[in-house]
């Protein structure tokens, strides 16, 4: 498939993509759109059609259970990019880097080096993704209890001496709240 001309090639992934052909079609199709080719022998034969179909077939599915996923995902937690769907994602990153380094395992594939970093590359960008997660959790958590006792001690300066509060009281609750 890869000796293919880009027109052929691309052809053909925008009739594998649309699923509306059988292999018979599909290749009546090509000897139809690209009559030169085949006339002398350049189109692709059955069997490596076939082949080729099922592999683009494969990802398609992987990528249309992919965007189901994340569809439910945003209607389960809203359009804001949350700290359980960046975990989400991370998570995804990962689980994509391990299949992929074990599918290459499992077939006796050599990986390249440049494989090997673009794995490792992903693994990383994981991690990091992980670690900046909490540290923005983090970071939201305390302005939130910063944002909280501004706003208790401006409640306790405007309360004044309403109902008999003593300034013995109102330091009482500011140590409890830890407002200094």
């Amino acid at each position: 498939m890869d000796k293919q001309s880009p027109g052929v090639r691309a052809h053909i992934l925008r009739r594998l993509r649309e699923n509306r052909l059988t292999l018979d079609e599909l290749i009546a199709d090509l000897h139809a759109t690209f009559p030169d080719a085949a006339a002398s022998g350049e189109l692709p034969s059955r069997s490596a059609l076939h082949r080729f179909g099922q592999g683009v077939q494969e990802i398609v599915a992987h990528e249309r259970e992919m965007a189901a996923a994340a569809e439910a995902l945003v209607a389960e937690l809203g359009e804001e990019f949350d700290a359980k769907s960046g975990a989400l994602l991370a998570q995804a990153v990962t689980t994509l880097a391990s299949k992929t380094a074990m599918n290459a395992i499992q077939s006796d594939q050599t990986l390249e080096i440049s494989d090997v970093l673009d794995l490792a590359r992903a693994a990383k960008a994981a991690q990091e993704a992980r670690s900046l997660n909490l540290k923005e959790r983090q970071a939201v958590a305390k302005a939130a209890r910063e944002k909280l006792l501004e706003e208790q001690k401006a409640r306790l300066e405007a309360m004044g001496s309403k109902g008999g509060v003593t300034e013995d009281t109102k330091r009482a609750i500011r140590e409890a709240l830890g407002i200094v």
